[in-house]
């Protein structure tokens, strides 16, 4: 399994052979558009977590391209099957066997509705098994309670948290999150795009490796693969 940073919440998954995409938001991040043509990338799936703009901006564009099947709650992929894109709509606690692996679609406290204000449904993350590996993508959340059942069912070897803090999880509350999750390694997102989320990256680092955990920050096109 091979997971590529593109800023913000915007990740690329290579599991099982298939490319996945995570709430494609890089023609539009001042970090990213000039780093990363959305022309170039591939995807079978794309995963979206809610419908903020800066998790949604380069879906469709994307979709259309490469022809990727739409994973999200049933208000997002309506909303992206009326544009003609192929879409499988999921909602909390569902699961689902793709060919690349286990999707779980799970809970999460935020706020989501399109850019024009329309409603996109309640937001949420994604517990994916694939690969004999296991990563929890929080998406765009508060610290819960509803973490901890994540581990009744999955044992995590990644959980990819936002510690941008203001609209998000702060690095405090990330590290509180891994607890709840029962994982050690975490790969910091939704961070520094702007100034809301700047974070200091030396202090978040020594927070968590204080805790006992190893939170990693990709550069902009970075990977991990586990």
């Amino acid at each position: 399994m091979k997971i590529t940073f593109y800023g913000q919440n915007s990740l690329s998954l290579k599991i099982a052979g298939k490319h996945i995409l995570v709430d494609p938001f890089i023609s539009g991040n001042p970090l990213s558009k000039d780093l990363i043509n959305i022309n170039d990338l591939k995807a079978d799936y794309i995963l979206v977590t809610h419908a903020h703009q800066d998790h949604t901006l380069d879906v469709e564009a994307i979709a259309k391209n490469t022809g990727a099947t739409i994973v999200s709650n049933f208000e997002i992929t309506n909303h992206y099957e009326a544009k003609g894109c192929t879409v499988h709509p999921m909602n909390h606690g569902g699961s689902w066997q793709f060919d690349f692996g286990k999707v779980k679609y799970v809970n999460a406290i935020h706020t989501s509705s399109f850019p024009d204000g329309s409603y996109g449904g309640q937001p949420g993350g994604f517990v994916i098994e694939g690969e004999h590996k296991n990563i929890y993508i929080a998406g765009d959340t508060a610290l819960t309670m509803d973490m901890k059942l994540i581990p009744l069912f999955t044992k995590l070897d990644l959980a990819i948290l936002p510690i941008g803090d203001n609209f998000t999880m702060g690095v405090d509350d990330a590290i509180l999150a891994s607890n709840f999750v029962e994982c050690e390694k975490v790969l910091g997102v939704h961070y520094d795009t702007f100034g809301y989320i700047e974070i200091d990256h030396d202090e978040a680092k020594k927070k968590f490796y204080d805790a006992g955990k190893d939170l990693m920050l990709l550069d902009i096109g970075g990977s991990v693969e586990l």
